[in-house]
């Protein structure tokens, strides 16, 4: 599905102060790179600080990352992956075999890819089982979203300055495995507080961005990749926002496919997995992809070959498209125009409003999209102001679509 906000942006990335960088030539993808291994090895870069932050237990860690880059390359400006590693907000490290694995593979395409550690734990009590709340697993899942971002902004940092990672700053993809997938959702698509349910106390964690390192520069990603991750609420994917690939199995008992609890916590935390992240994703006109691994358990492709491959080559297939595209990449999100279309009244029972742009004439045709993804209706404005009659659509939540802008979210009661 065509992208309706990953247009060409004067000034794609915003410093701290407002001001905007020089714009950057687009990602070549020629010869193979970045859909065959066109390098042999891999160079790593072991322990590399990216920042700091307050811990749990109210100790200051270092937070350290791995970063992998294609084995003489002589590219200047390359397109970067953050990757979290899984395990539960408990355990796992970017050493892991995985993580190693995934970073190893996608740097010899030709990414510079970082293998993140990130902050664990969250309150525990109990004997002889160990249990948290719903409090405690959302605010693991802020932290860990707020230190990506912090490396995020790293990189950035470096692109704007020493240039040592040679990383195209515009072009910069949030990765997770499970607990690391919940870090890559938040760092990607949670973008207001008004998104935080009150619970979570957002402000004692340091707000939306947090204070893991290197304020000043945007936290925004081109894109998502979810491995059998979640989040709090489907809502926080909104129009406009960054392209989402994911990969999870429909059997996951550790992470619900569709929704439901995690564990058997008390009180229990309720999160909706990838399959009904991407039918919203798809419902707003996000580009979007969807792996979805039948009657399979949590993490099939951490252990399965065939599971690695079949998620490797979605990730890789899903990604080149999105690097041919002139300024793919967001700059600061508040930097976001609204869209130029209306709706009004909105919710409505028979009929819409639709408020056009001055230049509605060469916007061409509208459709409107059903929650999953469906075109149900097309429909061609004859003024700026357009009356949008329901007729035979069900009531529910639909999306109105015109080439080049935002969609525009209507629901019929």
């Amino acid at each position: 599905m065509k992208p309706l906000l990953y247009s060409l942006l004067l000034g794609l990335l915003l410093a701290g102060s407002g001001r905007a960088t020089a714009q950057l030539a687009p990602i070549d993808t020629a010869q193979g790179r970045y859909y065959r291994p066109v390098f042999a090895g891999v160079t790593v870069t072991n322990n590399v600080t990216y920042g700091s932050a307050v811990t749990l237990n109210g100790t200051t860690q270092t937070l350290l990352m791995d970063v992998y880059q294609p084995t003489g390359d002589t590219v200047s400006r390359r397109p970067l992956i953050v990757f979290a590693h899984g395990g539960g907000f408990i355990g796992g490290t970017k050493a892991d075999a995985y993580p190693v694995a995934f970073c190893t593979r996608l740097a010899r395409l030709g990414y510079v890819v970082a293998s993140i550690e990130y902050r664990l734990g969250f309150p525990l009590t109990g004997f002889p089982v160990a249990l948290t709340d719903t409090a405690g697993i959302a605010q693991a899942a802020i932290r860990g979203g707020h230190d990506m971002k912090a490396a995020i902004r790293f990189f950035r940092q470096n692109a704007a300055t020493s240039k040592t990672y040679r990383v195209h700053s515009n072009y910069v993809i949030a990765a997770g495995s499970s607990a690391g997938a919940f870090a890559a959702l938040q760092a990607g698509y949670l973008d207001k507080a008004s998104e935080v349910p009150a619970y979570v106390n957002l402000a004692s964690l340091g707000g939306i961005e947090g204070a893991s390192g290197t304020p000043g520069y945007s936290s925004a990603v081109m894109a998502v990749l979810n491995l059998s991750g979640a989040t709090e609420n489907p809502s926080v994917i909104e129009a406009g926002n960054a392209p989402l690939c994911s990969a999870h199995g429909t059997a996951d008992a550790t992470v619900p496919y569709l929704q439901g609890k995690i564990g058997s916590f008390l009180p229990p935390k309720y999160v909706y997995g990838s399959g009904r992240l991407n039918p919203r994703a798809m419902a707003l006109g996000i580009t979007n992809v969807l792996r979805r691994f039948s009657k399979a358990g949590h993490v099939p492709f951490e252990t399965n070959s065939t599971y690695a491959d079949t998620t490797f080559w979605t990730i890789r297939d899903f990604l080149r498209p999105l690097l041919r595209r002139t300024g793919v990449a967001l700059a600061a999100k508040t930097s976001l125009a609204a869209s130029t279309v209306q709706a009004y009244p909105n919710p409505a029972q028979e009929a819409v409003q639709l408020a056009l742009p001055a230049d509605w004439a060469q916007l061409g045709g509208g459709e409107i999209l059903d929650v999953a993804g469906r075109v149900v209706r097309r429909f061609r404005p004859q003024a700026q102001t357009t009356q949008l009659v329901r007729g035979t659509l069900p009531a529910g939540l639909y999306a109105v679509r015109f080439a080049g802008q935002v969609p525009v979210r209507v629901v019929f009661e």
